[in-house]
């Protein structure tokens, strides 16, 4: 039952992120005066749908990991390319004789919207639950711990880690417990000077409500207190936007350091990981889920941006090298980079489900410890 329950969760949210992402290219394109064949939940066989008076079939289709929106004139959902010859008088509705600028605009739509979709959803938990905030000032430094031994001090305020600013205690919980073992630059304001210090957070493991158990950093600094602050519609809109581009800074730093080696794939995770994460917090109420989902909808549309063939930052790189050259890469050239992009997904798909098989730890309720 909780199998079943995990994959209904995973598949809602799912749905709910995927036509988010092909709403913002559906959108743009019909404002560029492309016309949309296709606007697909999933990948297959359709097992329902309907059409519109303008043409566009809207389906869902029976495999609902992903999304697509098909455009007049392409051969297939990737948009790789023109299909047969296109007519004088349809060119106008083709998105691949549509301006350089108008192309880069649709592509780009889909992972914006992601971001923008996050936004809104932080700023409405903002605005109706409240923003978790703590004040970035240590209240307490315990002895005998990485921070005792780097200098830290009770009224310390944390200003900045390693180029990421500090604006609330939960910033530095954040950064602090995804980096476990990583030498950390802290800049401290301290009687009203500025202090940089050093120090590599320890590890220690953490025990969710489930009794699953994960590694995390720790510092051993402790905050004076935790308060739920109800934002304004304006002020949810301006913390949302900062959420979300930190959680954005701090993924990339993250994948970046799995690609290094200087991190684990720990928290690597493909659908079934997804699918339990998802089963998991759906437990806890709206709050958790409404927060997953934003973190989700930041992921995709980091991860479409990313320049591999098959993704959306896939084709602005063949933009990119369309705008230098002045021409289109070859038809040739852009299947090969197809092809190789969609063995690098299809290998980061299988690499990320074996790491949700062999993961000895599910999801692990961790932003409401002290450390």
């Amino acid at each position: 039952m909780n199998g079943l329950y995990s994959v209904g969760v995973f598949l809602i949210l799912i749905t709910i992120l995927v036509f988010v992402h092909e709403m913002g290219h559906y959108l743009v394109a019909r404002r560029a005066g492309v016309r949309v064949e296709t606007f697909s939940i999933g990948f297959g066989r359709e097992i329902v749908g309907w059409t519109d008076k303008t043409g566009t079939r809207w389906k869902i289709s029976w495999l609902p990991l992903g999304g697509y929106v098909k455009f007049f004139g392409d051969t297939g959902p990737s948009s790789a390319g023109p299909g047969a010859e296109i007519a004088p008088e349809d060119r106008q509705f083709s998105f691949h004789h549509k301006p350089l600028a108008s192309r880069a605009a649709i592509v780009v739509a889909g992972p914006v919207t992601n971001f923008l979709f996050a936004i809104l959803v932080f700023a409405g938990m903002y605005a109706t639950f409240g923003q978790p905030y703590t004040s970035p000032v240590i209240a307490e430094v315990q002895p005998d711990t990485v921070a005792a031994a780097a200098g830290f001090r009770g009224g310390d305020r944390v200003v900045e880690i390693d180029g990421f600013s500090v604006q609330r205690f939960e910033d530095l919980m954040q950064i602090v417990l995804s980096s476990p073992g990583r030498e950390m630059e802290f800049v401290l304001l301290r009687d009203g000077a500025q202090v940089v210090l050093n120090a590599t957070p320890g590890t220690r493991v953490l025990i969710d409500r489930s009794g699953k158990e994960r590694q995390v950093g720790y510092l051993g600094v402790r905050a004076s207190g935790f308060e739920q602050i109800r934002r304004n519609p304006i002020e949810a809109v301006w913390y949302a936007g900062k959420q979300t581009w930190f959680v954005s800074a701090q993924t990339l730093v993250t994948v970046g350091r799995m690609i290094s080696g200087t991190a684990p794939a720990d928290d690597l995770r493909g659908p079934v990981g997804i699918a339990q994460l998802s089963g998991e917090v759906a437990q806890f109420g709206l709050e958790p889920v409404l927060e997953l989902i934003a973190l989700l909808s930041i992921s995709l549309g980091l991860i479409n941006l990313f320049p591999v063939p098959l993704l959306d930052g896939g084709h602005l790189l063949f933009y990119a090298f369309e705008a230098v050259r002045g021409r289109p890469l070859g038809p040739r050239a852009q299947e090969y980079g197809f092809r190789l992009g969609l063995a690098l997904v299809l290998m980061l798909m299988i690499f990320a489900t074996w790491r949700d098989f062999v993961r000895p730890d599910g999801m692990i309720d961790i932003m409401r410890e002290l450390f």
